[in-house]
């Protein structure tokens, strides 16, 4: 019986071992990859420069779409970087989401905001009741529509959509800090080819303990909490090298709802954003490639890694842990409502690539590793774990996990460079290693709590992240 139990226990933790080898394996093969696009990107400098693209008459007018619930520490901030677009023509349409703190009166007294007649430009379904609409008076192309909250971030961007009344639309968080080319970077793509383009996202970066002023990031700067810097990391790797293979491949699922790019009569064309997702960001991605797709209309997803939007991220265990819990329960979402998809060649690579890849390794992925943990202390419990094979297969995970934190720091470091400190590099290769010791074990129990709220159906609902404002080099001094 010991001897069937221990080959047992011993098969379960080798099985384990394969699959996250095998993850870390895939993750560093995208990371290569996207590092080399990222590479080649900044040697090209395209057929129209950014200058050409601002004057072009052709340049389609950009909708940027804030929803904002609670968000008096940086929504002014937001908007002065939206505004501050260099953008021909660009407007905001914010949507107070039931705020319970000053969002709304902030606003009103910088802009001075008097209530106008809505003139409604597309009718998806909102089901919070519309309050009032308010357009500033001090000259800027602010609309900001009030309403009551279902504590759905979705349905505040339908309320947005609705009153959008140009080609384009953003999609921005209020949390979220826009660089001054952002919008003409990002919109180049369906610029050079309009007839296939209908979503584009840029990268996201960690906005906490960065210098800004007016809606401008100065100096990025790392912050002192270790778990915003092993977000950083994070981000690093998904954002900037993740998402750029995919894109290349023609298999982006995700542009990040903190900002994205989308054609706007495509989005109102499948009824906008999913009221019932927690994942609306991707699960309007994947939306909108199935209905195209079926209707027999070319279509693709692009990611521009030079195009940055700054974003607060959690600074708490337990903030950090609700986020991640409802982007597990969203994707799961995801995977069962498009499940025909999934494997489906008529969807191409993202039914024979990404959506695998993301069942497969994002989903079932902390159901792996929560069993291996356990695995690995039932075996200790009962003495049957040999401590040089346990050593070895810590050490193996490591050394690969460690190797990819470094590589996407290596590649950050030698392109864009953002960290000038040489203590905030250091801290950031550190930050890589230390998210394989405690970070990623925990960040697998909340992925797994998130699964199991999905299989259970409970009722999603969008919480709001605490926000604690942005650094500003007033406050500073």
């Amino acid at each position: 019986m010991r001897e069937t139990l221990t080959g047992l226990v011993t098969t379960l933790n080798w099985g384990v071992l394969g699959y996250v080898l095998l993850l870390d394996t895939s993750m560093l093969l995208l990371v290569l990859v996207g590092a080399r696009r990222v590479v080649t990107n900044l040697r090209w400098a395209g057929s129209e420069g950014l200058d050409r693209v601002f004057a072009s008459p052709l340049t389609p007018g950009i909708s940027v779409l804030v929803p904002a619930h609670d968000e008096e520490a940086g929504v002014l901030d937001t908007l002065a970087a939206v505004l501050a677009q260099r953008y021909p023509l660009v407007e905001v349409v914010l949507v107070d989401d039931g705020s319970t703190d000053r969002t709304f009166d902030l606003v009103a007294e910088r802009y001075g905001l008097t209530p106008v007649t809505p003139r409604w430009t597309a009718h998806t379904p909102v089901e919070g009741r519309v309050l009032s609409v308010h357009r500033a008076t001090t000259g800027d192309p602010l609309t900001v529509v009030r309403k009551t909250s279902v504590r759905r971030r979705s349905d505040a961007l339908n309320a947005a959509l609705n009153l959008a009344r140009h080609p384009l639309v953003c999609m921005v968080d209020a949390d979220s800090l826009l660089e001054p080319d952002a919008l003409l970077k990002v919109a180049r793509p369906f610029i050079e080819d309009p007839e296939h383009v209908v979503g584009a996202g840029g990268v996201i970066r960690t906005a906490n303990a960065a210098l800004t002023d007016r809606g401008a990031v100065v100096e990025p700067r790392l912050s002192r909490r270790w778990l915003v810097r092993i977000q950083a990391v994070e981000y690093l790797r998904s954002f900037l090298l993740g998402r750029t293979t995919w894109a290349d491949a023609d298999a982006l699922l995700i542009i990040s709802g903190a900002f994205g790019l989308f054609r706007r009569d495509a989005v109102v064309e499948v009824g906008g954003l999913d009221p019932r997702s927690l994942a609306e960001d991707a699960e309007l991605v994947v939306t909108l490639q199935e209905h195209l797709r079926r209707a027999g209309r070319p279509s693709r997803m692009v990611f521009v890694p030079e195009t940055v939007c700054w974003t607060e991220v959690p600074e708490t265990w337990s903030v950090l842990g609700r986020q991640r819990q409802r982007w597990s329960h969203g994707l799961a979402q995801l995977l069962w409502k498009h499940r025909r998809m999934v494997g489906n060649p008529r969807f191409g690579a993202v039914g024979l690539l990404a959506l695998p890849f993301f069942l497969v390794f994002e989903l079932l992925g902390p159901v792996v590793e929560v069993a291996g943990l356990a695995s690995v202390a039932v075996a200790a419990v009962l003495g049957l774990l040999d401590p040089g094979t346990a050593a070895l297969m810590v050490a193996v995970a490591l050394a690969l996990g460690v190797l990819v934190s470094t590589a996407v720091v290596a590649v950050e470091e030698f392109t864009f460079h953002r960290y000038r400190s040489g203590k905030d590099l250091r801290a950031l290769l550190l930050a890589g290693a230390v998210e394989n010791l405690g970070y990623r074990q925990v960040h697998a129990w909340y992925r797994l709590r998130g699964l199991v709220a999905a299989l259970a159906r409970r009722d999603p609902v969008w919480t709001a992240m605490p926000r604690t404002g942005f650094t500003t080099a007033a406050s500073e001094a």
